[in-house]
């Protein structure tokens, strides 16, 4: 009978290990997804019927909500004044702005349709970070997690309902992808957390958001327009935008190398966060299925040429998994990859402590693992961190998001 993987591991059989430049890396002895439960890649799920949300101010562009306002049969300035609610005091409902008419109110009613219904608000950390399940329009379930950190705000959003790039440890790929979100459902999101810091109701007193990163359900480059529309509205200066900075923007991917390069050429400043989680193809081709049509060295160069273009650090994602991925000689050939590409810190890795998910087979690394992984990148002058995991009681943490109602 074989032994179980991590004793093989252990004692490194030269039947589990594949090389690459000098090194030995230990590989899985049974595929990583359940034989039969396999998930195809999806990266296009079309709205139809019921399930197309209606279109909602945090659609529009400034000119067309001065359009839209006289559309209604109302003065184009009744757009600069709604903006002003909506931006600027975070006031979405049209029937408590009394400084306009009350048949005025009643017309742009249409413009701020229902988005998101709360279906649960769960609190973790004292308080200071509160997930928030939303339901959709025709039925889809999204999560949101707002989190409070000693002088800044992160808000967690998600930008499709569901993930189609099934990675076998993460609860929201292993569920599919349902639809995407539109620019006004991703919006609206960070337009609730905003809400709930200015009115004092999340622990901590008032306050604002000052990060946002798209790292809820879905992968943001697979819903590229919608996102991007999302994150100009965000860096808009007010009245006209949430006047977040970009720098405060963090958009995450598993690995679209073009969505990558895209993204490059916005001249948006945002920061870009790589899901890498392994530095070999054979072992991300498993943990990362995207890995198959892009592989590591195809999308560490869109990063490289990402930081290079915009000038802005890109993050390394790395989710320590016991026996899977936290091997020394991994962390070795992370920082080999990422030094031959430039030495001047463009990277930064992040490293997480694998937060568990209802019937996973895998769990975070041992602390002794954790800490070699992090002395041989420090070794070797790449910049590393360890993230406080928050909201991982509540199902809120990285990997955790899956929409299931307690």
């Amino acid at each position: 009978m074989p032994a179980p993987q991590a004793e093989r591991f252990k004692r490194g059989d030269p039947l589990e290990h594949t090389s690459k430049g000098g090194l030995a890396l230990p590989l899985p002895t049974s595929p990583l997804a359940e034989p039969g439960e396999e998930r195809a890649l999806v990266f296009d799920a079309p709205v139809r019927g019921s399930a197309k949300p209606p279109k909602h101010w945090f659609d529009l562009e400034p000119a067309a909500r001065a359009t839209a306002v006289a559309a209604l049969g109302l003065p184009a300035y009744r757009a600069r004044q709604v903006a002003t609610h909506v931006f600027g005091r975070y006031e979405y409902r049209p029937e408590e702005w009394t400084d306009l008419p009350t048949d005025a109110r009643a017309q742009l009613a249409v413009l701020f349709p229902s988005l998101l219904t709360p279906l649960q608000e769960l609190t973790a950390d004292r308080g200071l970070t509160v997930k928030t399940a939303w339901a959709l329009t025709g039925g889809a379930v999204i999560e949101s997690v707002l989190m409070r950190y000693p002088g800044r705000t992160t808000v967690c959003i998600s930008s499709q309902a569901g993930c189609g790039m099934a990675c076998p440890f993460c609860a929201t790929g292993q569920g599919g992808l349902q639809r995407s979100l539109s620019t006004a459902e991703i919006v609206a999101q960070v337009a609730d957390a905003e809400t709930k810091l200015a009115t004092g109701v999340v622990a901590g007193g008032p306050g604002q958001v000052n990060n946002v990163v798209f790292m809820g359900m879905g992968e943001p480059l697979a819903n590229y327009v919608a996102v991007m529309a999302a994150l100009r509205q965000l860096v808009r200066p007010k009245p006209d935008g949430f006047g977040i900075s970009a720098r405060g923007l963090t958009v995450s991917t598993v690995g679209l190398v073009p969505g990558i390069a895209r993204l490059a050429a916005e001249e948006l400043p945002i920061t870009l966060a790589v899901s890498l989680h392994a530095p070999d193809d054979e072992l991300r081709d498993e943990l990362i299925p995207v890995n198959q049509r892009w592989k590591v060295g195809e999308l560490l160069d869109a990063a490289w040429d990402y930081a290079r273009i915009t000038k802005r650090r890109v993050s390394i994602e790395y989710a320590l998994i016991r026996d899977i991925n936290d091997q020394a000689v991994r962390a070795d050939l992370l920082a080999r990859e990422l030094r031959r590409r430039g030495d001047w810190n463009w990277a930064h890795v992040n490293l997480i402590p694998l937060n568990p998910t209802p019937g996973s087979k895998w769990t975070a690394s041992r602390r002794r693992d954790q800490q070699t992984f992090i002395e041989r990148l420090e070794r070797a002058g790449v910049p590393v961190t360890l993230r406080d995991t928050r909201g991982r009681e509540i199902d809120g943490a990285c990997g955790q998001l899956a929409a299931s109602l307690a």
